[in-house]
């Protein structure tokens, strides 16, 4: 029999990092709204609206909410041994299933009538067997694992470098429409705005951390030349790249 130890319904703040730590107990994290990453273990993951982080005991997690985010949360002992060689981040399906029973159990859980402990652990095993079917199915599957996540890991990897979207696109097995879609559906930037601001960040890191030349960051950072760099860089920021690192050294 599964014991559920707790269950709790959070809304964070944007931007909210939860630093790593670790249960002795099972945690299903299920994110119904808000996107950002994690890491379960040694793997590092993305989540969105319908998903939901399974992490067995001991492993260290965190959490970086990007914009504002509503979990549900339940801690559990679990007695079905398929699930105790699971963890990661996963697609509920469309029916929403988890999410439904989560709700219940809840709701169940706020009213603690007679014999909710033991319906709240009937549900908790209601949710582990429909996982262990949901997992061995060929269409239920970790986004970690699907190329739409290789392609960003590799984005995240070389954005320092010239990258095409029609390049990107081929590596997803997408077209080239299709490609920029779901990339703006799941991680809420168009590829040229994520690589845009992911070599933002880089250059803002050098020209604080640095004594390297505005041209130096330019191309380091990936820039086509200086002129685009300091438009780009002035046009999000509003300053230019010397009056940011004046400006930032000065506080």
């Amino acid at each position: 029999m599964d014991r559920v130890l707790y269950i709790v319904n959070a809304e964070h703040e944007a931007g909210t990092y939860i630093p790593p730590h670790q249960h002795e107990c099972f945690e299903l994290v299920y994110y119904i709204t808000g996107q950002g990453t994690c890491s379960i273990g040694q793997r590092s993951y993305h989540f969105r609206p319908s998903t939901f982080g399974l992490i067995p005991p001991g492993f260290k997690h965190d959490e970086n909410h990007q914009p504002s985010p509503e979990v549900l949360f339940v801690g559990f002992h679990c007695g079905n041994p398929v699930i105790n060689s699971l963890s990661g981040v996963f697609d509920d399906d469309k029916e929403h299933t988890v999410l439904q029973t989560l709700q219940r159990m809840n709701a169940e859980f706020k009213r603690k009538r007679d014999g909710f402990t033991e319906l709240l652990n009937l549900q908790m095993s209601e949710i582990t067997v429909y996982l262990q079917r949901l997992l061995s199915a060929s269409g239920f599957h970790s986004p970690a694992e699907d190329q739409m996540q290789y392609v960003l890991n590799y984005m995240d990897e070389h954005y320092r470098h010239r990258l095409s979207v029609a390049s990107l696109a081929e590596m997803s097995g997408y077209s080239y429409d299709r490609f920029r879609h779901l990339f703006k559906e799941r991680f809420m930037h168009s590829p040229h705005r994520y690589l845009l601001l992911k070599r933002l960040d880089y250059a803002k890191s050098l020209l604080l951390h640095s004594q390297m030349h505005i041209s130096e960051v330019s191309a380091a950072a990936g820039f086509v030349n200086d002129a685009q760099f300091c438009n780009m860089f002035k046009r999000e920021t509003g300053l230019s790249p010397r009056t940011f690192r004046i400006r930032s050294r000065e506080l």
